[in-house]
């Protein structure tokens, strides 16, 4: 396995690997990589002949008073995890080579961008969608894996693959949870004890959502306001948003008749975390 940082070397590489006749899967994270992203690897391994996992803590997804700088990074235990997960490339790139001196173009969503996470980190979503949009042309992939946890992120990746016609197919893959159902996250490394039971919250909440609506409800209002309460009844939880929408567009419905997700953002202390479920499949 390499570990390589210079784009131009990654191009130089990808393109070996395509005249070589061989299918590149790329797996795009920011590191401190967990069993979740050891299953979007492993998804990978199994259907492509060439697997590259990027590592890089993308400075234009945040915002200016959010976690760029207490994110954490482990690329050397990171690589170990990737090389035992049989990658064949851990792409990590510097700050100053993906955004060097100049750099004023910007991919930017519209429709499944611009609600929920997307107004409550202005410019989050442009950076995630440029720097994708980089890593898609740099390592000529022609498969793309990205985990289910962040669900308007694999919304918007989506979109911009669809309209920008680009050559990669994105693959969802299932999020993975503890035993105990709390989504795994880098971030969860920032809660104490009595928080870490609190996140629990989380998942329970997503539960009754899915058992409320096997029980026959079909009311978007009502299944939100149950999960809004069950979170709020957390002393140490603070709801940001509790929506059902449209699993394909994020836009707002009344009645089930088809697919929703339904998607949380909930700060539990000073972390604030992610959370979803789709209903009606």
């Amino acid at each position: 396995m390499e570990v390589i940082s210079s784009v131009d070397e990654m191009r130089a590489i990808a393109a070996k690997a395509h005249a070589d006749g061989k299918k590149i899967g790329l797996v795009p994270t920011m590191g401190a990589l967990h069993a979740g992203h050891l299953s979007l690897i492993a998804r990978a391994r199994q259907e492509r002949d060439f697997v590259v996992v990027s590592i890089f803590v993308n400075p234009t997804q945040f915002g200016p008073k959010e976690d760029y700088h207490r994110y954490p990074r482990s690329l050397e235990a990171d690589s170990r995890k990737c090389e035992n997960a049989e990658v064949d490339v851990v792409f990590a790139p510097l700050a100053v080579d993906m955004y060097p001196g100049g750099f004023d173009t910007w991919v930017e969503v519209k429709g499944p961008a611009e609600v929920l996470e997307g107004q409550s980190r202005p410019g989050h979503f442009q950076g995630v969608a440029t720097v994708c949009a980089k890593l898609f042309n740099i390592v000529r992939a022609d498969r793309a894996y990205f985990g289910k946890k962040d669900y308007q992120q694999l919304t918007v990746i989506r979109k911009m693959v669809d309209d920008l016609n680009m050559n990669v197919e994105v693959v969802a893959v299932d999020t993975m949870r503890e035993r105990d159902g709390l989504a795994l996250s880098s971030r969860n490394s920032y809660l104490d004890k009595r928080e870490r039971e609190a996140a629990l919250v989380l998942s329970s909440s997503l539960e009754t959502a899915r058992k409320v609506y096997e029980s026959g409800e079909r009311n978007t209002k009502a299944i939100q306001t149950r999960v809004w309460n069950i979170i709020a009844a957390e002393p140490l939880a603070q709801v940001e948003y509790v929506v059902v929408v449209d699993a394909e567009t994020l836009t707002p419905v009344e009645t089930i008749e088809r697919p929703v997700a339904v998607l949380l953002a909930v700060r539990i202390g000073s972390t604030r975390l992610i959370d979803n479920t789709v209903i009606g499949e």
